[in-house]
């Protein structure tokens, strides 16, 4: 029986990715009694795999503006003043990648904020990516929306990060501590399997940031067996530029990728994540991994035991670290045990015990 109500605070309800991933592992664990959203346009079925039973959802004025709320960013700060935690003596968690680390609650209320990717980073160091073209005219909101994150990060009781890059990085934006607590991958998802094939594979979302344009230059000199899941903005051209030992598989579900996962000789990865899930995945199935070394990779990847890293973001630096890899003998039952301690459970555990409860 609890003694005090539990609420979920979370930027926006869409789509079923990463944060919903982790607001689903910690209704579990805390049973919520009402979700604040600035705009839930996410199915019913997609709803139910985080709430299970029906939950009640209290919006903001965004909500009017349906699937177009992204371009009303301006107004997130206006939109979130308004949307109050009303309840007394709750115990509030919020997943945020957003702006919702700063909403408003009573003071006999405890805010625990999960920072699960930097926030606001489209006005940060990504602020290129997201102010282009037309955009550009934009970017005199810049500098005030920096301002309000910075404001909003001096809310919450205590904040969390998914990973040390997170942290240094929210410590050095917003001076206050921060306590890392890595999310979970759920192992029973994914299938453990010793014998690989003789090929690569590559899983996420065909966009600029994720740096396909060097995986697949890289594998188009070295002929070696790719096969590249995920679709995006990016899927035609990289397509177009790959050679035929490259295989483009578009979006697969789940129970589609593991299959290629649990296989593969290793799985690469060009990006820049702030914590970088997909990481994992392969080692929950004993299979290496080849990153980039920054961001959450440096989380989860042990170098030379469940993988190998790559120091820049380019052709050569890339077809060295596959080099490196070829030359080492992976133990995939290691990997598998190395990717444990990023079960569901651990997650669960630390959470509680770091918010004493």
């Amino acid at each position: 029986m609890k003694n005090r109500k539990t609420i979920l605070v979370i930027d926006w309800l869409d789509v079923y990715g990463g944060a919903e991933k982790v607001a689903k592992y910690l209704h579990e664990e805390f049973k919520f009694d009402k979700v604040y959203t600035l705009v839930n346009i996410m199915s019913e079925d997609n709803l139910k795999r985080i709430f299970g039973n029906e939950i009640e959802v209290e919006t903001s004025i965004l909500q009017y503006f349906g699937k177009y709320f992204r371009f009303l960013l301006p107004l997130f700060p206006f939109a979130l003043k308004k949307l109050k935690v009303k309840e007394e003596n709750a115990l509030i968690i919020s997943v945020s990648h957003s702006v919702v680390k700063g909403i408003s609650f009573k003071k006999s209320s405890t805010h625990v904020s999960y920072i699960v990717a930097r926030n606001l980073k489209y006005v940060w160091e990504e602020k290129d990516l997201y102010f282009r073209g037309i955009r550009k005219i934009a970017t005199f909101i810049i500098p005030p929306l920096r301002r309000f994150d910075i404001r909003m990060s001096k809310k919450p009781t205590i904040i969390f990060a998914v990973s040390d890059f997170v942290s240094n990085w929210s410590t050095e934006k917003y001076n206050r501590k921060i306590i890392t607590i890595n999310p979970p991958v759920n192992i029973v998802d994914f299938e453990y399997h010793e014998e690989k094939d003789d090929f690569y594979v590559s899983v996420g979302r065909l966009e600029p940031y994720k740096r396909y344009d060097i995986l697949i230059d890289v594998f188009n000199n070295n002929g070696k067996r790719l096969v590249i899941i995920g679709s995006g903005t990016l899927f035609k051209e990289l397509k177009a530029r790959a050679k035929s030992n490259i295989e483009f598989k578009g979006y697969l579900f789940p129970e589609e990728s593991k299959e290629f996962l649990k296989k593969a000789k290793a799985f690469v990865f060009c990006g820049k994540e702030d914590f970088g899930i997909a990481l994992l995945e392969p080692q929950v199935c004993g299979t290496p991994v080849i990153a980039f070394r920054a961001g959450g990779a440096i989380d989860t990847v042990v170098e030379n035991k469940t993988g190998v890293f790559f120091n820049e973001q380019t052709t050569s630096s890339l077809e060295e670290a596959v080099l490196n890899f070829e030359s080492i003998k992976f133990n995939p039952s290691y990997i598998r045990q190395h990717s444990l301690k990023f079960s569901v459970e651990s997650f669960k555990k630390s959470f509680r015990s770091e918010i004493n409860l």
